[in-house]
């Protein structure tokens, strides 16, 4: 019998269900509150209750109802806003998930289900040994991505059983999170620069963690590539409006899993989200390096990012290299820290250049008294609707930010026919290395959208020089800036791998080379050309790149990945305030671009250095900017949640403050101010 002052006039009966794995105990259980209880007593009578000895402290309340965990102990009852009609849940906060990683391998792991997403995300790093956890997050499939795949398994006679990578030998609380060193600038190399295989002094380091050597061998060499009958049964967008279901599922990085219906050893994708790759270093970041190679790979043929047949061969090329390569991986590495403001992926070739050679890259600093200038002659080529394409020759100079061009060398002391301002604009590569074409595509902005010019070069060194300054300029950078010859050497690069030239000795029997060339495309050229023919012309790009290390082939196919007009595009179809059709967004790094979405072609591009500021209207779920000039543009998505661009735009300008000084910190609570919003 229970008394009435047991009772009292505000106690009530909560229900609450415990999950455990005792059949012969009973798992409702129906407790007496009052609405001063903290969440902590009510864990603590439940736990006198149920009466068997075990470990409860990684279990906490679930409310199912509003899909809340009840996480903070001091809060009462009243306080959390629960009731005699809740049913909370008594659960584990770490459970199994299984991941599929841009390797396309699986693994199996435990994972915070109370955490927010960036915090799961930076433990699951920490246990594949992947540094800059912030640029992955998780990615729910969409069902449409899906149906492929359920299809041709419906049709499969054999049962298909994936290879799994089981790490759930410890949870991601312990392990390689508490490894002291790991995210230090002095730590000692913990990956042969060449190989990417695992450093022999660090062996011991792997036995005290899940990630064993042989795991870290999987996630940080390359594997053989799948046969075009497997690629066949994979998602290929077609259309702009295919893409953007990629990009439909990122999860919310300030809600956890269990809030974002998330179930125990559901599986979800860890991808790179944001195409910022900071502070690469091959002496670290193998298997982060192999992850970013791999994701690459796949979207190239997948025909997620579009290249021409010409880039398709180099992407070939690289892969047949790293598979094929026999060269010597004994080299001894070399200490090198690389200071010079430079791309990342160029900064760790530089950094493995050097351990190859043995010295120091000396950094590229000059004293600059005025802005360089570049005056060439060039082609001017402008579109034209009705009739053929205006091609004349005009000398041009670039200086600042701008283009001008006179008649000739001699009036170039007077006014220009025009002057064009790169800031802001896009630049796109057209070139064709095989028939000597060498162009740059501008497409500047102005008041009614998009005025597309192009300048031909007759060469490739004159092309580089070009090419890089338009790059800048459209960022708002001049010459005078330490990336510029950088970025003219990635050029030159790049344009030294298109251009090889047929050897018969080379391809006279491409079957003796035990490659398998098919795998190394997209569906589209292994329809177009037989086997041998596309063995005979991957060798003949393979000359250009023959004697790369490994390692060295990755970061290299990075590089060409990154040189793609399309590289680091996020889709979205969206309805902008004031129109009546629909549209297609891009979002980058740096910028963003409305594109027509039945051609393709770039409308408008907004960059978001000239960002003042955005917000969203929860209410209607609209995306407002507003951009210097009094500029303002506002939309819907149609093809996601309004949240995930929001989340985007706030996630590139948070990474755009990190800095090699922070000695691997990150501004957790900055990065949830810039990305959290107010629903």
């Amino acid at each position: 019998m229970i008394s009435s002052s047991e009772y009292g006039s505000h106690s009530w009966e909560l229900l609450v269900v415990v999950d455990h794995q005792h059949e012969e105990v009973e798992k409702e259980f129906s407790l007496r509150v009052t609405g001063d209880l903290h969440i902590g007593g009510v864990m603590l009578k439940l736990v006198e209750r149920i009466e068997i000895s075990q470990d409860w402290s990684d279990y906490a309340l679930w409310w199912e109802q509003k899909k809340r965990w009840l996480l903070k102990t001091h809060w009462t009852l009243d306080k959390c806003g629960v009731q005699a009609d809740a049913k909370l849940f008594f659960t584990t906060q770490h459970k199994m998930l299984r991941l599929r990683l841009p390797n396309m391998k699986t693994v199996r792991l435990k994972v915070s289900f109370s955490s927010v997403v960036f915090k799961a995300v930076s433990d699951i790093c920490k246990i594949l040994n992947i540094r800059r956890s912030e640029e992955l997050s998780l990615l729910k499939q969409s069902e449409d991505t899906l149906k492929k795949k359920k299809k041709k398994d419906k049709n499969s006679k054999e049962p298909l059983t994936e290879d799994i990578l089981n790490l759930c030998n410890s949870p991601v609380s312990s392990g390689l999170s508490a490894s002291p060193g790991l995210y230090s600038k002095t730590m000692t190399p913990i990956y042969d620069p060449i190989s990417g295989t695992p450093a022999s002094s660090t062996i011991t380091w792997f036995s005290d963690s899940p990630l064993t050597e042989q795991n870290c061998s999987i996630l940080a060499l390359s594997h053989p590539n799948c046969s075009p009958e497997t690629l066949a049964e994979m998602y290929q967008p077609r259309t702009l409006a295919d893409k953007a279901k990629l990009n439909a599922g990122w999860l919310d990085s300030s809600r956890s899993l269990m809030e974002q219906g998330i179930l125990e050893d559901d599986q979800l994708l860890l991808r790179f989200k944001y195409y910022t790759f900071f502070d690469l270093n091959p002496k670290y970041d193998a298997v982060r390096i192999n992850q970013i190679y791999e994701q690459a790979r796949w979207a190239i043929l997948l025909e997620e990012v579009d290249c021409t047949e010409e880039e398709m061969l180099i992407f070939a090329a690289l892969q047949a290299q790293y598979h094929v390569s026999k060269l010597s991986l004994s080299s001894e590495a070399q200490d090198f820290t690389c200071e010079s403001e430079v791309d990342e992926v160029e900064a760790a070739l530089s950094n493995l250049e050097v351990t190859l050679e043995g010295g120091n890259a000396s950094n590229i600093l000059e004293d600059i008294t005025d802005i360089p200038k570049l005056a060439d002659n060039l082609r001017l080529v402008r579109p034209r609707k009705l009739s053929l394409k205006a091609i004349k020759p005009y000398w041009f100079v670039f200086k600042d930010t701008s283009v001008s061009y006179f008649k000739n060398k001699e009036s170039a002391q007077g006014e220009p026919i025009e002057k064009l301002n790169l800031k802001g604009c896009e630049v796109v590569p057209d070139v064709n290395v095989a028939a000597k074409k060498f162009g740059i595509k501008l497409l500047i902005p102005v008041a009614d959208g998009m005025n597309e010019v192009y300048l031909r070069c007759e060469n490739e060194n004159q092309y580089a020089r070009w090419m890089a300054a338009c790059v800048l300029a459209s960022k708002g950078k001049t010459m005078a800036d330490s990336s510029y010859h950088p970025e003219v050497h990635k050029i030159l690069s790049f344009l030294k791998m298109k251009n090889w030239t047929m050897s018969p000795q080379a391809v006279s029997d491409p079957e003796s080379t035990d490659m398998k060339p098919e795998c190394f495309v997209s569906l589209r050229y292994t329809k177009k050309y037989k086997p041998k023919q596309l063995a005979a012309r991957i060798l003949e790009a393979h000359q250009n790149v023959s004697q790369m290390t490994l390692v060295e082939a990755k970061l290299r196919f990075i590089q060409a990945w990154q040189s793609l007009p399309e590289f680091g595009l996020s889709y979205y179809i969206v309805r902008f305030k004031g129109s009546k059709k629909d549209d297609v967004l891009g979002v980058s790094y740096n910028r963003l671009i409305r594109i027509d979405i039945a051609t393709g072609d770039p409308i408008t591009t907004w960059r978001f250095s000239n960002m003042k500021q955005w917000n969203v209207n929860w209410e209607i779920r609209q995306v407002a900017i507003e951009f210097d000039q009094n500029v303002s543009i506002a939309f819907t998505c149609l093809s996601a949640d309004c949240k995930i661009i929001h989340e985007y735009i706030g996630g590139y300008i948070f990474l755009s403050t990190r800095s090699k000084d922070q000695n691997e910190t990150l501004d957790e609570d900055l990065f949830h101010k810039l990305t959290g919003g107010q629903e």
